[in-house]
């Protein structure tokens, strides 16, 4: 079946999308807040995640986007515009009718992981909350977020070695300034972090700080990727939520792979996450998969 969301022109859905969170504001009251997050990282099969846990029937996706992007870009808007973005309570009333559980809603906006205000606005915000974050081998994860920026016009350097060198004078005062000024946005932090956002045991440790490191669950989407009956199960455990099936696991998001990375700067890069890849291992109980 087509979606009809994808017939329409961008004009209409715009419109559409605007009527949508108009209504949602104004019914705010009766909308659930979500009970957990996918907070990242970016290109770690977040998207994939997410659709296998909207697929449960005990659990209730975002009503407009996969990603809300509250907690970083969108904070201003306030808590009534957020809340907005989820379903009715009556939805989730209708699942403990049906299945016996409390229906449950999320949202996966991966820059929240990386933002240095979305972490502790989370913890004040959505306090009980759980948190999930898929890590990937953060050499595979820079290619693929080059290549992903690329692709969306974010990016106007197209060869990866150049962008990486460009890395620093990008970012130099952008963690700062955001520190400094909750309203400042910089999109360089968003979107030209290709080394630092695969300093994962940093972030990590931020967020846990924040909401509380037994609120965390960290995967290894390598593993996912791989085999994901095993990580859906334990993501459901980790929830509280009951077992009602599996899905169908397709990777989403994926884009044709580009042209290899050079020996060198493969040998670069996988020196240079040395450190952050041994401290993952207090995080996910084992050796990362693609250090093992």
């Amino acid at each position: 079946m087509i979606s009809l969301s994808n017939t329409l022109p961008e004009p209409v859905k715009h419109v559409i999308h605007m009527g949508s969170r108009s209504f949602g504001r104004l019914t705010a009251p009766a909308r659930l807040l979500p009970s957990f997050l996918i907070t990242g990282g970016q290109r770690c099969g977040t998207t994939s995640l997410y659709r296998s846990l909207a697929a449960h029937p005990a659990i209730l996706k975002a009503v407009l986007h996969k990603g809300v992007h509250y907690f970083d870009t969108s904070y201003h808007k306030g808590p009534a515009w957020y809340r907005g973005h989820f379903p009715l309570r009556r939805h989730a009333e209708r699942i403990m009718d049906l299945h016996g559980v409390q229906g449950q809603t999320f949202e996966s906006s991966p820059y929240y992981l990386y933002h240095p205000h979305a972490a502790s606005r989370i913890g004040r915000d959505l306090p009980g909350a759980r948190v999930l974050v898929l890590v990937r081998n953060p050499v595979e994860r820079a290619y693929s977020q080059h290549a992903h920026e690329v692709a969306r016009g974010f990016e106007m350097e197209h060869d990866f070695n150049r962008a990486l060198a460009l890395e620093p004078s990008r970012l130099r005062g952008q963690h700062a300034r955001l520190v400094a000024d909750p309203h400042a946005y910089s999109f360089s932090h968003q979107h030209h972090a290709y080394t630092a956002r695969g300093e994962y045991s940093t972030y990590l440790e931020h967020m846990a700080h924040q909401v509380g490191r037994d609120r965390m669950l960290v995967l290894d989407a390598e593993l996912f990727f791989a085999d994901p009956k095993p990580v859906y199960d334990s993501v459901l455990e980790f929830l509280g939520i009951p077992h009602l099936g599996y899905p169908e696991f397709d990777q989403h998001n994926a884009r044709p792979r580009p042209a290899p990375m050079s020996d060198e700067t493969r040998a670069m890069l996988t020196a240079h996450f040395a450190p952050w890849d041994a401290a993952l291992t207090q995080w996910l109980g084992r050796t990362p998969s693609w250090r093992a």
